[in-house]
């Protein structure tokens, strides 16, 4: 719990550095500092309720995300002598229809902001520009809706983390093989622009031709047995760039595929830092999973309550590379926040 409050109080000091330096019009709301949000802050308002809209209950860095945006909620309730509440409206598993419907949900019951990682862009955009028009401040974390409207957009830069999984993985190939990419939902943004890192940063080493990409219902099961049947109907794949963790997620997904392929994943959670203890991953690439929900709620509240835009319209995190030798780092923090995400509020 020590490292979890410590992690909150330096997320919370970082949001408020990047709100001083990045903000020239911090004294009055300016939509066109950071996207075509017109929501503004007048501080008046003792008391705030956020929607949050993850893509599935059952994916666990959501789990993470959710209990970001609680910490933040209540944290910033603290700082500032408001009552920040958080409402949580998302699918038990991935459904952008259902998504939509709770945004409309969320707007009509009169939230003063909404923080969404967005299935399908193109479904979710035209609800979204409907929240904008009626005043709701809208962030966007993990997965965009660039032309909805929304304030900005929080998350790792996708296609540099494409590249980066890519480019651990030429390291364990030592430059050559054929390469194959688990890419989950094709309507995705970030994942489309993941791939889009993987195949543009596979260019650079001569040994690897050009990755063949297959896309799955982002569930456990189905990625495993996508993983498995490509693999046995390909002997000739020697690397996996894989740019969600889903198969990771449950365990024996790897078996007949470790095997003959090295193995570079995105999302270092409880169990895929199973797989890298026991070799059959080699290499973890981390995105911010509690930031998504931490940063998301606490721009919108800075916005709506103090009518500070955020610093840029893009917020890209840092993501890290997790490895055997530091893999012991990330594994406290997770048990923590998959208990607390999951008993929720």
């Amino acid at each position: 719990m020590k490292s979890a409050t410590l992690l909150r109080g330096l997320t919370l000091a970082l949001a408020a550095s990047a709100f001083s330096l990045g903000a020239c019009s911090d004294s009055a709301p300016d939509s066109s500092a950071s996207g075509s949000n017109a929501a503004g802050g007048s501080g008046e308002k003792d008391s705030y309720v956020i929607g949050v809209v993850a893509k599935s209950q059952i994916n666990p860095v959501f789990k993470a995300a959710r209990v970001g945006a609680e910490d933040a909620g209540a944290d910033l309730s603290e700082k500032y002598g408001i009552d920040v509440q958080i409402r949580w409206q998302t699918p038990n598993t991935e459904d952008a229809q259902q998504q939509a419907q709770y945004v409309e949900q969320l707007v009509n019951s009169g939230v003063d902001g909404i923080a969404i990682s967005c299935i399908d862009a193109n479904l979710l955009t035209d609800v979204l520009k409907d929240a904008v028009e009626r005043g709701i401040a809208v962030m966007t974390f993990d997965s965009d809706a660039p032309n909805s409207g929304r304030m900005a957009y929080y998350g790792v830069d996708d296609k540099a983390a494409g590249a980066e999984v890519m480019r651990q993985l030429a390291a364990v190939l030592d430059g050559e093989g054929q390469v194959a990419v688990l890419a989950g939902n094709q309507a995705a943004t970030n994942l489309q622009s993941r791939v889009a890192g993987v195949i543009e940063e596979a260019k650079n080493y001569e040994g690897i031709p050009e990755p063949r990409v297959f896309y799955h219902k982002e569930t456990a099961a189905e990625a495993a047995a996508q993983m498995l049947q490509v693999q046995t109907a390909n002997p000739s794949i020697t690397g996996w760039a894989l740019v969600g963790g889903w198969p990771l997620y449950t365990d024996n997904a790897l078996d007949g595929i470790h095997e003959h392929a090295k193995v570079v994943s995105l999302d270092p959670l409880p169990l895929p830092l199973e797989y890298l203890k026991k070799g059959q991953v080699q290499v973890l690439v981390g995105q911010p999973y509690y930031g998504w929900g931490y940063q998301s709620v606490t721009y919108i509240v800075e916005k709506i309550h103090n009518a500070k835009n955020p610093p840029n319209e893009f917020i890209y995190a840092d993501f890290d590379v997790v490895t055997p030798d530091n893999v012991e780092q990330f594994e406290g923090q997770w048990n923590d926040w998959l208990t607390r995400g999951a008993e929720g509020p």
